[in-house]
């Protein structure tokens, strides 16, 4: 069954990116009014108007969207595509198919959980995945399925294929809600789908375990969140949100890991948000976003 936001109805939102060159938004909004397209939202960048990169994001509105889409695509395939531009077109309407993959740590899954029921993130949950089980009572009180694989020892081959059977042709994003499991290169091959992970921003300053004792003992003064997309380089994937906040010498370790739980839980809920949005343009290992953030 399809599930429709009914605030974004016969709203879709148009992404173009590829080499900068005279005319493209020319062709772009041409290409919408020739379609009967009215034009609500409109966040352009072009990183050297000399022969660099232009990103752009569109959304507008078109009556009996649904129906026109497969007419507006061929128009996108014979205007935009000789520019050297790639594009996708979204129905806004439909969210987009949200997987979250989880451990122990509840922060970050019960955040997400807590926003989408109250209609803040435009997605639906088809599935929690976690290799433990404490989060399961809490998880099935939102109504969303809960499914339990473990994954012990290094061989991950094992665990990751029952996961790729959960997932397959029923997502569209997934979300590593404090995961603490390393995703392989065959598994993100074989998904097919983003992924996105939170991480404390210590790294790679303090690897490994209680990174907090190890900041305490450091005596930093900011701790904060980053927001990334997973790629076959640990933590390297171009990052979507980041966000700190300042800490002083009269936390412990303990203050320290309450202090940035918070700012996980809300940059890991910003990033979602924005990738459920189409709002983000990924472009080699860093990321275009287009918010009203600056």
């Amino acid at each position: 069954m399809t599930v429709h936001n009914e605030a974004l109805r016969d709203h879709a939102c148009l992404i173009v990116h590829g080499p900068d060159r005279p005319g493209i938004v020319a062709a772009v909004t041409a290409l919408i009014t020739r379609n009967k397209g009215n034009i609500v939202q409109l966040d352009q960048y072009s990183d050297d108007a000399d022969g660099g990169s232009f990103f752009q994001r569109v959304v507008f509105h078109r009556s009996d969207l649904p129906a026109a889409m497969p007419e507006i695509e061929a128009d996108l395939r014979h205007t935009v595509t000789p520019l050297d531009l790639e594009w996708t077109l979204t129905d806004q309407s439909v969210p987009k198919r949200m997987a979250i993959l989880a451990s122990t740590s509840d922060h970050c899954l019960l955040e997400l959980l807590w926003r989408h029921r109250r209609g803040e993130l435009p997605v639906s949950i088809p599935m929690v995945i976690s290799n433990h089980t404490n989060t399961a009572e809490d998880v099935r009180s939102f109504g969303i399925p809960f499914f339990h694989v473990p994954s012990q020892g290094q061989d991950k081959s094992e665990a990751e294929a029952k996961i790729l059977e959960l997932l397959k042709g029923n997502v569209d994003f997934i979300v590593l809600a404090r995961y603490m499991q390393i995703i392989s290169e065959d598994f993100l091959d074989q998904v097919g789908v983003p992924v996105i992970n939170i991480h404390h921003s210590f790294l790679p300053a303090f690897i490994g375990a209680a990174p907090y004792r190890k900041a305490k003992e450091r005596g930093v003064k900011l701790i904060g969140a980053t927001s990334h997309y997973v790629t076959k380089d640990l933590d390297e994937g171009p990052i979507i949100e980041q966000d700190v906040t300042r800490v002083n010498h009269a936390m412990d370790a303990a203050d320290l890991q309450s202090r940035g739980a918070y700012v996980e839980r809300a940059v890991l809920s910003r990033a979602v948000q924005w990738h459920a949005e189409d709002r983000v343009i990924r472009h080699g290992n860093q990321t275009i976003v287009f918010t009203d953030r600056p």
